[in-house]
């Protein structure tokens, strides 16, 4: 374990076996989270990416992708590596059952090894991998820290069905975080509302300076007390599994050197590549540019791609 080397961002929890069952189509089985779909999108844009994850070291194979486009990985043994089944009963792709199969437990700050990064991200799927004590200990580390709101609200009963709940500690949990990731659904339980801007005000004040929020059509983030939103461009919705997770992976990545506009524009073209096609993004920056330039960007606001 090299601790000498610097990173941009950490992707911490579970990695999992997806078990993806389409509407009307035949089940799925590949590894997934929200680790591995964030870390490959901030590797692919240039990032110098560590992810830190907990599983069963007999399936350690699953890593691969992720090593392969330079993401270092650490990983805390556990006896099992986490099993999500993702049941679609409907066409509306937001409209999701889902089952925790199998869970490798919570992560201590006492296993998260103490790498030099620049920002943490807590990429969970449920409620089985952070408590207030690993993200307070994070915090005191002097790490930029961000989290996905689905790590909370996804509450996992004793049946292993997820239920999503209201989050007793939420304020608690934003006052920790300097930027927040949730999904409408997400929005609608934690603030009593579907109204994206006004559920992103509700959580700034909390005292969470910057918020994103995903839906069907596009991707809202409040930044400072100003707003900003951006359609969607994608033509089909065969990739919408990490969806979220991938909007604010491109969206954390592009923001340590761009504004908060051109950050979103830019999450909101990667994703929709990503969501065109079943798993993590597998683009380029050139794919992106281009999609930008065709969907996201008036010709008269041309920016350019490279970060300052």
């Amino acid at each position: 374990m090299d601790m000498s080397k610097k990173y941009d961002i950490t992707f911490v929890g579970h990695m999992c076996y997806d078990e993806i069952i389409p509407f009307g189509e035949r089940p799925v089985i590949a590894p997934g989270s929200a680790v591995l779909c964030g870390a490959m999108v901030a590797a692919r844009v240039g990032k110098r990416v560590a992810s830190v994850v907990k599983m069963a070291k007999q399936d350690e194979h699953i890593l691969q992708p992720m090593k392969d486009v330079g993401v270092d990985t650490y990983l805390i043994p556990s006896g099992e590596t986490t099993y999500s089944r993702v049941l679609h009963e409907s066409e509306n792709v937001d409209e999701r059952t889902l089952t925790l199969v199998k869970s490798a437990g919570l992560i201590s700050i006492s296993e998260v090894p103490p790498l030099e990064t620049q920002c943490a991200h807590l990429a969970g799927i449920s409620d089985t991998e952070f408590d207030m004590a690993l993200m307070k200990g994070l915090k005191s580390r002097g790490y930029s820290l961000s989290a996905d709101m689905q790590s909370f609200v996804r509450h996992v009963t004793p049946s292993r069905r997820v239920e999503y709940r209201d989050v007793a500690n939420k304020r608690e949990i934003a006052a920790l975080m300097d930027k927040l990731k949730l999904d409408v659904v997400e929005a609608r339980i934690l603030t009593g509302t579907d109204d994206l801007e006004k559920a992103a005000i509700i959580v700034e004040s909390w005292g969470c300076p910057e918020t994103m929020i995903t839906h069907s059509q596009g991707v809202l983030a409040r930044v400072q007390g100003v707003t900003y939103y951006e359609k969607f461009s994608n033509s089909n919705v065969s990739g919408r599994t990490g969806r979220g997770d991938t909007t604010f992976a491109a969206y954390l990545s592009w923001r340590q050197d761009q504004d908060p506009r051109t950050s979103l524009k830019f999450a909101a073209a990667l994703v929709s590549i990503k969501m065109e096609t079943p798993g993590p993004f597998k683009g380029t920056l050139a794919d992106v540019a281009k999609r930008l330039q065709e969907k996201h960007f008036p010709e008269a606001d041309q920016r350019r791609l490279s970060p300052a």
